[in-house]
């Protein structure tokens, strides 16, 4: 079964929005990195224990949720499933660059949707997802 665990929210300021969610709701950072979208700003990846919260620093789209996730056991089979159920592909082929994402999909009234086989929920899980744990 799917189920959510992953939500991105588009932030001028992710360092500023990454303190507050830290700060009133106790998420921990499990992970930042920049990229060719983000410029010199950081992406950062918070988390509950349960749920991975990506904020982005993304010029190029308004502030908000920008996607949402489902941790799958097999990617290509929740893509096929989901396009069977009228999903639409997605618009651009996802970087590889450390991230978690595998696929997404577009709903039928446009929202991104991402297929993935999990996100980092922790500072260790992180560490052993890029395979550095223990180094």
């Amino acid at each position: 079964m799917a189920r959510i665990r992953h939500i991105a929210l588009v932030a001028l300021e992710s360092e500023k929005v990454a303190e507050f969610y830290k700060t009133a709701f106790g998420m921990e950072e499990v992970h930042r990195h920049k990229s060719a979208e983000t410029g010199e700003r950081f992406a950062i990846y918070l988390s509950d224990g349960y749920i991975n919260l990506a904020i982005l620093p993304l010029t190029s789209r308004p502030e908000g949720i920008y996607h949402f996730g489902f941790q799958v056991d097999d990617v290509d089979a929740a893509f096929d499933t989901a396009m069977g159920a009228g999903a639409a592909p997605p618009y651009k082929t996802l970087p590889r660059d450390g991230r978690f994402a595998e696929k997404f999909v577009v709903d039928p009234i446009g929202v991104k949707v991402d297929l993935s086989r999990g996100w980092a929920t922790s500072p260790a899980k992180e560490a052993e997802a890029a395979g550095t744990a223990g180094s």
